[in-house]
């Protein structure tokens, strides 16, 4: 599956457009990884741990979408943009990861 932030492809004919086609992940953050992150941040360094998750959370959703691009018949997703939103929490932060785009067929 072709995937593309830009709203054409560049030297292909775009042949049928199926629609907006979007994938959701949540990644759940807990007042022990907050805590070191927060030490983490305090003497420098990256937080791996976070990236990693976000790195997995993001890619879930790209699956995601995906599937749903595949199920309309799409051989392409073009537009793509990725959204992050704080949903907040008492015990830490859940972090949605949206991604979405617009799924279409082109010739190969």
């Amino acid at each position: 599956m072709l995937i593309l932030t830009t709203p054409t492809i560049e030297g292909k004919k775009i042949i049928e457009y199926y629609g907006l086609v979007s994938g959701d992940s949540l990644l759940g953050a807990n007042l022990y990884k907050d805590m070191f992150s927060g030490v983490r941040d305090v003497v420098g360094g990256r937080t791996s741990k976070y990236e990693e998750e976000l790195t997995a959370a993001r890619d879930l959703a790209r699956k995601s979408m995906e599937e749903k691009a595949e199920e309309k018949g799409a051989n392409a997703i073009i537009g793509t943009r990725v959204a992050y939103h704080n949903l907040g929490g008492t015990m830490g932060n859940t972090i949605m990861v949206s991604i979405f785009g617009t799924a279409v067929s082109y010739q190969e």
